[in-house]
């Protein structure tokens, strides 16, 4: 039997520079995050009618699901875009992973 990690997903600016995502993931460890990656990427998007296209941060978080409303809260507090991309999922994991994962705040 495997465990359960919450996988939260959010993009920011490409104009950010390293240590302005690095401040940003910090704010969503102090939130309740284990992990934070991030890892530049390109989107195309519509927005207002026109497609866009841009480079952004893409950030993928690990929490264990009974944290996942704090570090949500934080995310829509703090997030420069007026309709960010904040999506989960709850993910199997192993044992192991998720019990890391929930050590981190006990």
């Amino acid at each position: 039997m495997g465990g359960e990690v919450c996988l939260i997903q959010t993009t920011l600016p490409g104009t950010w520079i390293e240590a302005e995502v690095g401040a940003f993931s910090q704010q969503m460890l102090d939130a309740g995050a284990a992990c934070v990656q991030h890892h530049s990427i390109h989107s195309m998007y519509r927005w207002e009618g026109s497609i866009e296209s841009s480079p952004e941060w893409h950030l993928q978080l690990k929490v264990t699901p009974n944290k996942r409303e704090d570090v949500l809260l934080a995310l829509s507090e703090n997030h420069p875009y007026k309709i960010p991309q904040i999506v989960w999922t709850i993910a199997d994991s192993t044992n192991d992973y998720s019990a890391w994962v929930s050590e981190e705040f006990e």
